[in-house]
Formats: structure tokens, C-alpha cells, sequence
């Protein structure tokens, strides 16, 4: 799924194919959030203006060239995570094999997406430093970045919920949805800050 073309990606995506949906887009504009962070870094280590960060910036694009690469990975994990759930729903309600399997696959499924949600934050946690340290002529490109973050967070979270819902399993449901919830409002609020300071500091001159 991860190595289609973007065209192909989104007329699958458009079409009435179970796959790539809600958390495979998530994934696709994480990977693209993270790799406008690792521009941004591309286009400041060097500059005279900013040598005294070059250190740091190269642990930053570290950083975000594995979470790209985890978050395409994603793309493939949450297709695969699918697969087996749609199948389950197939199946007779009264087979003894049926509740126990659908557990395991919804507890699969929100899987996909908490790790997508992590991978998020932590682009949106290195977002903020380049949001200061990060060349004044690219970083409206981390200002983007950040902002596609944030959407990929609600994107994530409520691919989480759609699973945890419908699990019998409620003491991890609900673990699991509380553990979100804290990622979303702690991030969300972060990446709308940090969007404001980028345009703050761009305005400023």
C-alpha cells in the first residue's frame, strides 16, 4: 500500500475499497508532516546564521526521517489490521470461535492508529524546537507541518474509538481511549501554539 503512487493511493482511497481509509490517510499525511520537518532541517544545517544548532538539527532529522518511515510502515500495518476484522464480521454471531476472535481484531486494530497517534506527537514535540531553531525562510514549512499533525491526531483518535466502542473488554477500552484522549488534548493544544509562535515570529521581521 505504502509504495503506490499518490494518485493511485487516493483514487483508492476515494473508491468503495475497505482500505486505504480513516487510518492509512492518518499514517500517509503523518509521513508527509514529518518530512516537511526534516526540510526544515535540511534547509537550515549549514546556514551561518544558525552553525551553532547544526548538532541538534541533525538529531532532529534523524528523528524524523524514522518517524516517516514508521509512519509509511503504518500505511501497511493498519491495511493489514484490517483484513482479518472484516473477515470476522463474516462470520456467524453463533460460533463459539466469534467473540473471542473479534476482540483480539478490534484490540489489533486500535493498535494501528495509538501508534500513529505516538509517532505524531513526537513530530509535533520536534516541531516545536524547529518552530525556533529552524531557518526563518523554512519555517513556515514546520508551521505546516505541525498544522498537518494536528490533524492527523483526530484522524488517529477516532480510528482508535471506532475499535475500543465495540470491544467487551472495557477496562482496556478504556485504558486505551483515556491514554488517547490525554495524547490528543495535550498535542493538539501544543500544535495550535506552536503554529501561532511560527506566525508570530514570521510577522515579527
Amino acid at each position: 500500500m505504502k509504495n503506490k503512487t499518490l494518485a493511485e493511493f487516493s483514487e483508492l482511497s476515494a473508491s468503495s475499497a475497505p482500505v486505504p481509509g480513516g487510518g492509512g490517510v492518518s499514517a500517509a499525511v503523518g509521513a508527509l508532516s514529518a518530512s516537511l520537518g526534516e526540510m526544515v532541517t535540511n534547509l537550515t544545517i549549514g546556514k551561518k546564521k544558525y552553525l551553532e544548532y547544526n548538532e541538534e538539527l541533525e538529531k532532529i532529522k534523524a528523528e524524523l526521517t524514522c518517524l516517516r518511515t514508521e509512519l509509511l510502515e503504518c500505511i501497511n500495518k493498519d491495511a493489514e489490521a484490517f483484513k482479518p476484522l472484516s473477515e470476522t464480521y463474516k462470520m456467524s454471531k453463533d460460533d463459539p470461535d466469534y467473540e473471542s476472535r473479534m476482540e483480539s481484531c478490534l484490540k489489533t486494530a486500535a493498535d494501528s492508529p495509538y501508534q500513529i497517534l505516538k509517532h505524531t506527537c513526537m513530530i509535533i514535540e520536534l516541531d516545536e524546537r524547529l518552530s525556533v531553531i529552524g531557518s526563518k525562510l523554512s519555517v513556515s514549512d514546520a508551521a505546516t507541518s505541525v498544522m498537518l499533525a494536528h490533524g492527523v491526531l483526530y484522524g488517529a483518535y477516532i480510528n482508535i474509538i471506532v475499535n475500543t466502542n465495540l470491544m467487551k473488554d472495557k477496562e482496556y477500552a478504556d485504558s486505551l481511549e483515556k491514554n488517547a484522549y490525554a495524547l490528543l488534548k495535550e498535542y493538539s493544544e501544543k500544535a495550535l501554539n506552536i503554529f501561532e509562535a511560527i506566525k508570530t515570529r514570521l510577522n515579527n521581521g
